[in-house]
């Protein structure tokens, strides 16, 4: 366990406090047990450790690390957990859960058994917390973190700090609101640059090399996280890069089910079950209807890529415009909403309101006579009766 403390303390030294994710101030750290999810990459570890360091001032009552530590091979969770309550330790991090075999299992012993410990666990977005052996609901606090906001974008990366917005607001003072951020900004000089780099913070490393970046992730996912939750084999994992290869080239699309799942070799419910799995692990986006919501048994509406950014890295051919702002818009807009397909427009939100998305010269013509209807369009800067900016829509976190 030394190694570890040393390792940890090591990492505590190099964080830097300056940028903060938005889910930091939003999860309550006095529960017991925690699960934070989300794809790689969008800064799970950073957020965990500016807590540790910001919080805990008695720094040997602390311990992070990292599931996937050799050290796991050989040693329960349970007896190092033991241990490390044994010599003082109350706040224990355990990053990369779904890394160590049944989890569930050791974590409800060790919540169980050290009711003076405060467990925080972090995970895949695929990770379904609910489904392992031990039944942890009644216990564990989940939280999802998602990839870098608009918003956020240009604090990391310009250092210009906006107020978040709720959707009620942006619909009911969308024009004093937009009027405002001008004063500060060049909204569409960028959201144009976000749109293709700024999801992922770890953007700031390396531009030239971004999609790359994103490649490696998106395969992780699939090689690693995936089988080690779903328990799957090479030919399941080979037939989902498939199907992700085949949806990057034609999103947004209405599925042919059986003319899909011939194509890839599969069965529809397999089919089904692949896309929900793909959905979980934030690399798409499945739009439904109210009446059947998001799951492995029914098929969706219309399919997406998770972020506009995954759009330009998956897609080999030219990418639409029209998907991108569509894209976004879900994207942004389902962190703090429930999104649906709609008849009439292109989302129906909470089903209070319906989205229509489009360029600056999109007209009213297709929701005229729907209540609480609204244009989300691109290349405006300011908002016009019904007509909103899109990229106010990446100020709701």
């Amino acid at each position: 366990m030394e190694k570890l403390i040393q390792q940890f303390q090591a990492r505590l030294k190099s964080v830097d406090l300056k940028f903060k994710r938005y889910l930091l101030e939003q999860i309550n750290w006095n529960n017991r047990l925690i699960a934070i999810i989300g794809a790689r990459g969008v800064g799970k570890t950073t957020m965990i450790l500016q807590h540790i360091k910001e919080t805990h001032k008695n720094i040997n009552e602390v311990l992070y690390v990292s599931l996937d530590s050799f050290y796991f091979g050989k040693t329960a969770l349970l007896d190092f957990a033991d241990e490390f309550v044994k010599y003082g330790g109350k706040y224990l991090y355990l990053d990369e859960i779904h890394k160590y075999p049944n989890w569930s299992v050791e974590i409800k012993n060790i919540y169980d058994i050290y009711p003076e410990l405060k467990i925080i666990i972090t995970g895949s977005s695929a990770l379904d917390i609910h489904k392992g052996k031990a039944d942890l609901s009644r216990r564990i606090i989940v939280y999802k973190m998602n990839g870098l906001s608009f918003r956020e974008f240009i604090k990391f990366k310009y250092d210009i700090d906006i107020q978040r917005y709720e959707l009620d607001e942006i619909v009911e003072h969308s024009i004093e609101i937009t009027q405002s951020i001008n004063k500060l900004i060049k909204p569409l000089k960028f959201f144009n640059e976000y749109l293709k780099i700024g999801y992922y913070p770890f953007f700031i490393e390396d531009t030239l090399n971004y999609y790359e970046r994103i490649e490696q992730v998106t395969n992780q996912v699939i090689d690693i996280d995936l089988p080690n939750i779903e328990k799957i084999d090479y030919r399941a994992v080979y037939n989902i890069k498939k199907l992700l290869s085949i949806i990057s080239e034609i999103v947004p699309f209405k599925p042919n089910v059986s003319k899909l799942s011939e194509q890839i070799g599969i069965n529809r419910d397999t089919f089904l079950k692949y896309l929900y799995w793909l959905h979980r692990a934030d690399l798409l986006l499945l739009l439904s209807t109210d009446t059947y919501g998001i799951s492995k048994l029914t098929k969706p509406e219309k399919i997406y890529l998770n972020n506009p950014n995954l759009i330009y890295t998956l897609n080999e051919n030219i990418v639409n415009t029209g998907t991108v702002r569509e894209t976004f818009f879900y994207n942004q807009v389902k962190v703090k909403h429930k999104l649906f397909y709609s008849k009439v427009g292109d989302f129906n939100i909470d089903n209070r309101y319906t989205f229509e998305i489009g360029g600056k010269n999109k007209t009213k013509k297709q929701i005229i006579n729907i209540k609480n209807a609204f244009i989300a369009a691109d290349n405006i800067e300011y908002a016009y009766q019904n007509k909103i900016p899109i990229w106010l829509f990446g100020f709701i976190y």
